[in-house]
């Protein structure tokens, strides 16, 4: 057996590739529940402006990795926008994402403050939107539960529909989270280093032969923790080697009550509230704006049938000429926003549609 590779906390600092943006603006800022969340924004131009949301247990990182020869964030700059990214309380660089939270919470609070900053810091009379997992079904649940000054939004992997496979749901982390937390068990992380306690080492030993395609196997212990928290987030084929190296700079700690709220909608099959209220679908014209669904063909997480469903379900409601739908050809889930060649498979369908709805 391949000895599991741990990350080493000692490591000098690897030397990083200059990103071709200008400089950052940071904007922190707070929600009405006081919470503090930031904003980092880059001016490439007078388009937008955009802002980037990124899923559970990472941040705007995944947006922005030097790992890659060219990332959303750099993509977007050299097409003119005004790029935002946004980190709301899940992002594991901000002290909010060791705290208790569940989805409910980032809709009603984080996603109007962010939009509101953005607002007033631009003097946009709206935003264009790119969500992306768990920070897209959130961003939906916001719209629904009325957030304004939004014109449209590219949805990427997931919306309001979360459809998993029996098996993927039974091999993640989505079934325990209820059982987790009754022990005193508030937050799991996909950070695995060298110097882990026995426990740890043996939850790791466990996690390298959790059952995944042959293809898909590998050595490192924050891929097999990553796999299963969440399912199998990528193609191994469509990561470069760096960026699978450094997968614990941009996966880290995710809320038990969030992957409890998560679990719930898998289970339901769409989104409701944390008390399991259907709280949100009643207003499905609150989502009249032009969206685009981007979905990876391959994608083991949510099935590609979960945003056809909402595909369907807007459409049918408020018109089809508001929504169109792309699935990605061998892609998963995350490598649609950090692959090695998003660039050049992804990152165009997204562009189109922000460039159609200026």
């Amino acid at each position: 057996m391949t000895p599991i590779q741990f990350v080493d906390p000692d490591a000098l600092p690897r030397e990083r590739r200059r990103l071709a943006v200008g400089s950052a603006e940071v904007h922190p800022f707070a929600t009405t529940d006081g919470v503090e969340l930031r904003l980092t924004r880059f001016r490439g131009g007078s388009k937008g402006p955009v802002v980037l949301s990124h899923g559970l247990g990472v941040s705007s990182a995944i947006f922005a990795t030097d790992t890659i020869g060219q990332n959303l964030l750099e993509y977007l700059y050299a097409a003119g926008y005004d790029v935002w990214l946004l980190d709301y309380r899940s992002s594991i660089e901000l002290q909010a994402s060791l705290t208790s939270y569940d989805a409910d919470q980032i809709a009603r609070y984080d996603y109007p403050a962010a939009v509101s900053e953005v607002r007033a810091a631009t003097g946009a009379e709206s935003v264009q939107m790119v969500v992306h997992c768990f920070g897209s079904t959130t961003f939906f649940m916001a719209m629904l539960s009325g957030l304004e000054g939004v014109r449209s939004a590219v949805a990427s992997q997931v919306a309001m529909h979360l459809l998993a496979s029996p098996l993927t749901r039974l091999k993640s982390g989505l079934h325990v989270p209820g059982a987790l937390g009754r022990l005193g068990v508030h937050s799991l992380t996909a950070y695995a280093d060298s110097e882990e306690g026995w426990l740890e080492r043996l939850y790791d030993r466990a996690l390298a032969h959790y059952p995944l395609e042959a293809e898909e196997h590998c050595d490192s212990a924050v891929c097999h923790r990553v796999s299963f928290l969440y399912g199998l987030l990528y193609e191994h084929e469509r990561l470069a080697r760096q960026t699978h190296d450094t997968l614990h700079e941009l996966f880290g700690i995710a809320s038990m009550r969030a992957l409890d709220h998560l679990s719930l909608m898998v289970r339901r099959a769409h989104v409701v509230a944390a008390d399991g209220a259907d709280s949100y679908l009643p207003h499905l014209d609150r989502l009249a704006i032009p969206i685009r669904f981007v979905h990876g063909e391959n994608n083991a997480c949510f099935l590609p049938r979960s945003t056809e469903l909402s595909f369907e379900l807007l459409s049918e409601r408020n018109g089809a000429d508001l929504y169109t739908r792309r699935v990605v050809s061998g892609y998963g889930h995350i490598d649609c926003i950090f692959g090695e060649h998003a660039a050049r498979d992804v990152y165009p369908l997204v562009l189109e549609h922000l460039e159609e709805t200026q």
